[in-house]
């Protein structure tokens, strides 16, 4: 339990709940930028293209979606 506390974002406290909701959500982006072309995902930010395009114009609830399926790629990907 200790662990997963270490790891949480320091932008969202577990005394404010209500704050990290109405906080804007970061972009991904890392600043290194190239599409793999077997996996579609891009190699700093494992977002596709269409995310990649639609963030700047979307909505909360599209920017969770996109962070919750960037979690996911990362759990299926063998960084090694």
């Amino acid at each position: 339990m200790s662990t997963e506390l270490k790891s949480a974002p320091a932008a969202a406290p577990s005394t404010a709940p209500s704050a990290a909701l109405s906080a804007p959500l970061p972009s991904p982006c890392v600043s290194l930028c190239k599409m793999d072309p077997d996996s579609g995902f891009c190699v700093g930010c494992l977002r596709t293209i269409d995310e990649i395009v639609q963030w700047a114009q979307a909505g909360d609830d599209f920017k969770r979606a996109v962070w919750a399926e960037i979690k996911r790629r990362e759990e299926l990907i063998d960084f090694d």
